[in-house]
């Protein structure tokens, strides 16, 4: 059973624009979400599991489907990319592949040095977009910064996990260019490679329990 709280949307997120890293399509989508996975399975924080995505028509949008694909053994972009058009919804046959999601677990450390593994500690995914190519990395957990969910500050478990992630981003970053802080969120927002101090008083950040 899970020990962390998981906020419903991203406590923080940070978006990569990358016409100029790779042309738009699905196995360039596929080929960067497997390259941006090295250094977060490096850094212990995604060993990728599954795959999930939308499916919409152009010029009428989602058609309310959604599929999910488990993998093992790492990224085979050719594979991958047959089997996702293989699961193409048999009465929509022009239906796209939307924002993929890749997902799996990654482990995290708490106050006392112990090592957990979490589902989701980190989420990538890729836009296949035939017009521009982008993808994004979000965070749902309160591991990453000064306060826990209940506003209590927790010092030891943001040292011990908030420097792999910000060692990640930066190694995403000098692949893939100068990533923008995604939208902010009643639950956080990303600043710089971690998460902005939210305002403190009497030594407390706020409390974010009620929306959890």
């Amino acid at each position: 059973m899970s020990k962390l709280l998981r906020t419903p949307r991203e406590c923080a997120s940070w978006e990569w624009e990358l016409d100029d890293f790779a042309p738009p399509g699905l196995e360039s989508a596929l080929m960067t979400a497997a390259r941006m996975s090295v250094p977060l399975r490096e850094h212990g924080l995604l060993e990728p599991t599954a795959l999930k995505w939308p499916w919409y028509v152009h010029g009428a949008g989602g058609i309310g489907l959604s599929t999910q694909l488990n993998f093992r053994g790492g990224f085979d972009v050719e594979k991958l990319a047959q089997q996702i058009r293989e699961s193409r919804p048999i009465g929509f046959p022009e239906a796209q592949v939307g924002n993929i999601t890749i997902s799996g677990f990654g482990t995290w450390i708490d106050a006392t040095g112990a090592e957990n593994r979490e589902y989701e500690l980190v989420r990538i995914s890729v836009d296949p977009d035939e017009r521009s190519l982008s993808a994004d990395l979000s965070v749902f957990h309160d591991i990453w910064g000064r306060f826990d969910f209940s506003g209590f500050p927790h010092p030891e478990v943001q040292e011990r996990n908030a420097p792999r992630l910000a060692s990640a981003l930066q190694e995403l970053d000098a692949l893939l260019g100068k990533a923008d802080p995604g939208e902010a969120t009643y639950f956080g927002r990303a600043q710089g490679y971690g998460i902005g101090e939210p305002d403190v008083i009497d030594g407390r950040g706020p409390d974010l329990t009620d929306q959890l």
